[in-house]
């Protein structure tokens, strides 16, 4: 049978169809835009998005297994309500749905309170899923790479309290796994919910340290400026995300995204590997 994978041209969406082709899988991968679809032969195109309801389903035509990834995006919840009733009509039983880390915790931070209302949507009605809960993306960091090389200061208020930071190619590899495991098995599995975090927990003290010892000279961190990092990021971005990006560094400061006990084991066992660390991650997009 085959496995739908929605996000597919994004940086985890990639990850996941990589992995499962590894792995023999029948891929399915629905893309707005056909030229970014640069994948091997073998993998079927579906064209459309999360709102199209005719595109979607087509594209779940046939599909036994569901890989549901939504972008920060406006309406980002309703695109995966949206998904998930044209999934649960098709009969679609074998779900993967990435969520957020403290979805339930970060209440008053938009795109995480979007993820919590789907995860509570698939938890009431009886959707057979697996819920990965990434935490931070190591792979933001390219965005920060410049600032950090150019004025010697590590410039994400991430705070004192920790981010267990993850690698994007973890997630993707993970998730993966859990598409496999559900679509081999003889009958629907329950639902499961699972941490996805890096090996090491990070403040932004710890960050800048690491950035220092790749680079070889110093880097400071400068603080938890929330209102400094909003007025930065709407030089690029709407002003609503950059809200949003302003809430979750102010949940950053006062929870953090720290793992629950035995989180890293798990995944370590998962993965037959440790996790990647963010000293590598560094290393690489310095290099």
């Amino acid at each position: 049978m085959t496995i739908l994978v929605t996000g597919a041209t994004g940086n985890v969406g990639r990850n996941v169809v990589e992995q499962l082709l590894n792995r023999g899988a029948d891929v399915r991968a629905l893309v707005r835009d056909k030229s970014k679809a640069n994948f091997p032969a073998s993998v079927d195109i579906a064209q459309g998005d999360l709102l199209d309801v005719d595109a979607l389903r087509s594209a779940m035509s046939g599909v036994s297994t569901l890989f549901l990834l939504n972008g920060v995006v406006a309406d980002e919840y309703t695109q995966a309500l949206v998904a998930l009733a044209v999934a649960r009509e098709a009969g679609i039983e074998r779900i993967v749905y990435l969520s957020v880390i403290h979805s339930d915790v970060y209440v008053n931070v938009p795109h995480f309170a979007g993820k919590f209302g789907v995860e509570r949507m698939i938890e009431q009605i009886g959707l057979n899923a697996t819920i990965l809960r990434p935490a931070y993306y190591m792979d933001n960091e390219i965005t920060i790479r410049d600032v950090v090389t150019g004025y010697g200061i590590y410039p994400m208020p991430i705070g004192a309290k920790g981010l267990a930071m993850i690698d994007a190619r973890d997630v993707g590899e993970i998730a993966a796994i859990e598409l496999i495991r559900r679509e081999q098995s003889a009958t629907p599995l329950p639902l499961t919910r699972i941490n996805v975090v890096g090996p090491d927990t990070l403040t932004g003290t710890d960050a800048a340290a690491i950035w220092a010892d790749v680079l070889g000279r110093a880097i400071v961190y400068p603080g938890d400026d929330t209102a400094g990092f909003e007025q930065n990021l709407r030089q690029f971005m709407p002003s609503w995300t950059a809200l949003d990006m302003r809430l979750m560094a102010e949940r950053f400061i006062t929870d953090g995204m720290v793992p629950d006990a035995g989180d890293v084991d798990r995944l370590t066992t998962l993965l037959g590997r440790p996790l990647r660390t963010y000293r590598d991650h560094v290393a690489q997009i310095t290099a």
